[in-house]
């Protein structure tokens, strides 16, 4: 078996199970990296947002967790979401699951970007609109041209497919539904989605569960009107069994920025228990979506564009127009 100690560029907690990345941001002149997190054991569920700062992406320093299950409404678990500021201070959506499993969506805010407070009227949101469903999750929150736009990865209810759900917001705390933004026939559900204003239009980022095939993840470039969105340019550059749960976000430089989970579900429990991928920077170009490392972590590419880290290795094909990503066990 595996020692997540082998590892000495891929995030992952000092002990617990680790999977979706989380709220990932540039905040107070740190890059915090919260994540689905169960701190007491090695196999999910997850219940709490894990939380790691860090100026480099080389060097990680783990916090306590940001947001943990203590609400009648989240003591089933604190699950993925994302993050946004706003006037200095941070918000972090996320879904909470109850004791019986129902989702909804709820809020906690940080001045500090460590110490969180839960909003007190949350759940924000309760209960799904007639095109969602019991799956119900993982709220993406932007601005784009002086609103705010959430996106909700849900899936039809008669279960023809999944969906990712659109929602509007003038304060990030009244929320009211607007559409389906995409939908996915034939799978189960749309999960994990991150929605980033480009400079003509949006990015938009999914991960698909399809009924009888492996699951995948799709980014998307386009263009977005607050209610529909037309993609120009589609891409599922990574590739491999072993990623999932992708989230971009957009840095005080300016940089597109994508992190995954390294899950091998298959290994469990013989495997390490999980990890976060390098930091990757998005470009988008006429033809292609591409994803390569971060300049801090570019020195880590061999000559054939691979990093090799223990037992994870990541390679580059085309300068990032496809990422492999692989566990060796």
């Amino acid at each position: 078996m595996h020692s997540n100690a082998e590892l000495k560029w891929h995030y992952h907690p000092a002990r617990g199970w680790i999977n979706d990345p989380n709220g990932l941001i540039d905040f107070h002149g740190q890059y915090h990296v919260f994540y689905q997190h169960t701190p007491t054991s090695e196999r999910p569920p997850a219940l709490v947002w894990g939380h790691a700062v860090t100026r480099d992406f080389l060097h990680w320093e783990e916090k306590t967790p940001a947001i943990v299950n203590d609400r009648d409404y989240d003591i089933g678990g604190v699950w993925s979401g994302t993050a946004i500021e706003k006037d200095g201070v941070l918000y972090a959506f996320y879904t909470s699951a109850d004791a019986e499993g129902r989702q909804t969506i709820s809020v906690s805010i940080s001045h500090d970007g460590v110490t969180f407070e839960k909003y007190a009227g949350n759940p924000i949101l309760r209960d799904y609109p007639p095109q969602g469903s019991a799956d119900f999750r993982d709220p993406a929150v932007c601005e784009y041209r002086g609103s705010y736009y959430m996106l909700i990865g849900s899936a039809y209810p008669d279960g023809s497919g999944g969906n990712l759900l659109l929602y509007q917001s003038d304060d990030l705390l009244h929320w009211r539904y607007v559409s389906v933004l995409r939908d996915y026939p034939g799978t189960d559900s749309c999960e994990c989605p991150s929605m980033v204003p480009t400079e003509d239009g949006c990015l938009i980022a999914v991960s698909v569960r399809p009924k009888n095939a492996p699951l995948y993840f799709e980014v998307m470039a386009g263009d977005f009107d607050g209610r529909g969105f037309t993609p120009r340019l589609m891409s599922r550059f990574q590739k491999g069994p072993d990623e999932y749960a992708g989230q971009i976000f957009r840095d005080k430089k300016g940089r597109l920025i994508l992190i995954s989970w390294i899950s091998g579900w298959k290994y469990q429990p013989e495997k390490c228990i999980g990890c976060l991928s390098l930091p990757l920077e998005l470009t988008i170009e006429k033809d292609h979506i591409r994803a390569y490392p971060v300049e801090e972590v570019r020195h880590l590419l061999d000559e054939n564009d691979t990093v090799t880290d223990a037992y994870v290795t990541e390679r580059f094909v085309d300068r990032g127009a496809e990422v492999h990503i692989r566990l060796t066990l």
